[in-house]
């Protein structure tokens, strides 16, 4: 018996969702690094603001103190905007890659059982040989003696 077209399908059918699942997996990992890259830009812009704002005290420049308050003050509020974001990107990205390994699962247990009837076909495959040599082989054993007697006119 050779694997049914049944389990052939299913192991199609689960390769295309892995392989989906994977997609957006891959998608939802862009979307977080952009967005952890976005937060980590807005935080070294509120550092240099920082810095701005203490080369602004040594040399007594109010237009740089100035600009290193509204710098700091924007990439704080940036900040503030991308830290929500990035902790629903994180979820989803988590959702989505629970489901991928529950389809990758699938997919391993579909091949498990086309193996395994492979297998069940080779030890059967095997089994009807050897039954039809020791057939085969019983018959022979029986013919000779009555091939070796005289015949009898």
């Amino acid at each position: 018996m050779a694997v049914s077209k049944a389990l052939q399908r299913l192991l199609r059918i689960r390769n295309l969702e892995e392989e989906q699942r994977r997609m957006a997996l891959d998608s939802a990992l862009r979307e977080l690094r952009g967005l952890e890259g976005a937060r980590d830009l807005a935080l070294a812009r509120e550092r240099e603001g920082r810095l701005l704002i203490g080369n602004s005290v040594r040399s007594a420049d109010l237009a740089d103190r100035q600009a290193g308050l509204v710098e700091t003050t924007a990439a704080r509020r940036w900040v503030g905007f991308l830290e929500p974001l990035v902790a629903a990107s994180e979820a989803e990205t988590l959702r989505v890659r629970q489901q991928f390994l529950e389809k990758r699962m699938e997919r391993r247990q579909a091949r498990t059982l086309i193996e395994g009837a492979v297998a069940q076909d080779a030890i059967e495959s095997i089994r009807r040989g050897q039954q039809t040599l020791d057939d085969w082989y019983g018959s022979r054993r029986h013919r000779e003696p009555a091939q070796s007697l005289p015949d009898k006119k």
